[in-house]
């Protein structure tokens, strides 16, 4: 009798704590990250930090890329929506899915950026200063060509991280009368960005045959400058000075720059540390903070030949 006694009391605290586990399993915040851009390497790391930092805290988490398609974000977002997600984080212009954070205010569902722009109906955006990096990498390219000569700039308005950054090496270039923009081009970034513009710079290369007719190439991001690299390689006109800048210093990027070629600089983003802080405002937000920063920043770096080798090791 003692034995079947102790036998149901302890099949009894098994179920409990069996269904204990379950109502935390139940409980545990349900998180969607919708993004176009899952293709560019900086966007992979964004989502692995945030992904990292959300199993800490034993979230789970629903990653959405819609390759490219800015439009069917919105559809993903209304998808998440209906399923009831616990938080929402986007990685895109918020105006241009405006529609759909519209449906997730209506829900009561926060929505948050990485490293996407402010936006009234975001509760924050977590991102780097594009400020500060583009000011940086076009000054480093005044600064080498002597302020004078041909610049070929790769942009991309549609994204606000990278089309402010274009907006600040705009107004550097044209503080310094004599340095001339050649051509200012948005590649497809369909496949990344890399094949698109190396295209774009085989053009202008062809259309600016002489040497030192392009003293540099400033790229928003790494993509469009290992593609204008490739270019001046493959046309042999590695030689000739042109000096190369990009931003985010992803592997490619670092490994271009150790060689001592023509991409002299990129600026490192701390892209898993974007991903853990925007895991982290989702928590505070969650437990019932007030977030009261509409942009939080997280530090970068310049990285050139001269400390390139600190970055290699963490890549």
């Amino acid at each position: 009798m003692r034995r079947a006694v102790f036998f149901l009391t302890f099949l009894s605290a098994v179920v409990l704590a069996l269904m204990g586990s379950v109502v935390v399993a139940q409980d545990a915040p349900v998180v969607a990250v919708v993004t176009p851009y899952l293709a560019q390497p900086g966007t992979q790391s964004l989502v692995e930090g945030f992904q990292a930092a959300a199993a800490e805290k034993g979230w789970a988490v629903n990653v959405i890329d819609t390759a490219g398609d800015v439009a069917a974000v919105i559809s993903r977002i209304e998808d998440v929506v209906n399923q009831g997600v616990d938080a929402i984080v986007i990685n895109v212009d918020p105006v241009q899915v405006a529609a759909g954070l519209q449906v997730a205010a209506a829900a009561g569902i926060p929505v948050f950026g990485m490293d996407a722009g402010a936006d009234p109906l975001l509760v924050t955006n977590v991102t780097s200063n594009g400020y500060a990096m583009a000011a940086e990498t076009a000054t480093y390219v005044v600064d080498r060509i002597g302020g004078a000569g041909g610049v070929v700039m790769f942009v991309f308005d549609p994204y606000p991280p990278v089309q402010k950054r274009g907006i600040i090496a705009d107004a550097i270039f044209a503080n310094n009368p004599d340095i001339q923009i050649i051509d200012r081009i948005t590649p497809d970034v369909t496949d990344g960005g890399i094949a698109d513009s190396r295209a774009k710079m085989e053009a202008v290369l062809a259309a600016n045959p002489e040497p030192g007719s392009i003293k540099a190439v400033w790229a928003a991001w790494d993509q469009p400058a290992l593609g204008a690299l490739q270019a001046i390689e493959a046309a042999g006109r590695q030689n000739e000075g042109i000096v190369i800048v990009g931003i985010d210093a992803n592997p490619q990027a670092l490994d271009a720059i150790a060689a001592g070629g023509n991409f002299e600089a990129s600026v490192a983003q701390d892209f898993a540390g974007i991903g853990a802080a925007t895991a982290d405002a989702v928590a505070r937000y969650l437990a019932g903070e007030t977030i009261n920063q509409r942009v939080i920043y997280i530090p970068t770096t310049l990285v050139t030949a001269a400390n390139v080798a600190d970055f290699l090791g963490s890549k």
